[in-house]
């Protein structure tokens, strides 16, 4: 079939973040969509492409968030059936918290169409330059708050942890954000400090949206926490407690050098 998808990301950071690669699709397609996050992105957006369409449209207060990602997904895979070369562009990166991406892009290969996801900057990646962390020391585990509540997901203190859309705890559905009300907060506070110390500083962290902005982060003890009022677009970054010794036998095994190995009273 001639039609195809291509979904690509506009990085975090207004324009600036925009691979050169993602570029040239939303220039050269037949047909743009977009999804993004602020206003000088989509005027940008339409410099590049005219007839470019929002997909925010699709939204609806009080609708469940997930029936909107089915709508725009459908929406992108319909244009490219009417053998259009499609664009879609989505707000940091384009697999990262964008579910209508990855159905679009099922549904397209499903139905015969060429599809393929560019990548883009997330405000993970954001995270780790603004807080000055290595995800390759001591690891790093990513999760979604309300998600990581619900499955009672199992993650190591020792390690970095990194938790989104704090903001929005429980609620799946569409508002203003003057509208939601985070009542979910105080349960994910209770629910770290069954691992963590109530004094254990963590950080919530906004990205830049602008390159003349700095990133919003503020740090607070883990128990004072529950008081707050995020932003819906906050994310939460709770550092690593002591790792603690290394495993004696691996070290042995995998004959590493002196320096990691436990001490004799460890």
């Amino acid at each position: 079939m001639s039609g195809s998808l291509t979904v690509v990301g506009t990085g975090i950071c207004a324009v600036s973040q925009t691979t050169f690669e993602a570029r040239a699709h939303m220039e050269q397609c037949d047909k743009l969509y977009y999804l993004v996050a602020d206003d000088l992105t989509e005027t940008w957006i339409r410099s590049l492409h005219p007839t470019a369409e929002s997909l925010y449209g699709l939204y609806s207060e009080g609708q469940l968030r997930i029936n909107t990602y089915h709508a725009m997904a459908q929406t992108l895979v319909d244009a490219a059936l009417e053998g259009k070369a499609v664009c879609a562009a989505f707000y940091g990166h384009p697999g990262v918290f964008v579910h209508p991406s990855h159905e679009a892009i099922e549904l397209a290969r499903e139905a015969g169409l060429s599809a393929k996801m560019l990548p883009g900057i997330s405000a993970e990646d954001c995270l780790f330059a603004d807080l000055g962390i290595d995800p390759g020391q001591l690891g790093c585990q990513s999760f979604e708050a309300t998600d990581f509540l619900v499955y009672d997901r199992r993650y190591d203190p020792r390690c970095h942890l990194v938790l989104w859309q704090v903001g929005v705890i429980g609620d799946l559905t569409f508002e203003k954000p003057e509208d939601y009300r985070n009542l979910g907060l105080p349960i994910l506070v209770e629910t770290l400090l069954q691992e963590y110390p109530a004094d254990h500083e963590v950080t919530l962290y906004t990205a830049s949206q602008y390159v003349v902005c700095d990133p919003v982060l503020e740090r607070i003890p883990l128990g004072e926490l529950a008081s707050l009022d995020p932003t819906t677009i906050v994310t939460l970054y709770v550092p690593p407690l002591d790792t603690g010794p290394p495993n004696r036998d691996m070290v042995d095994r995998l004959r590493l050098p002196e320096q990691l190995r436990p001490q004799a009273n460890s």
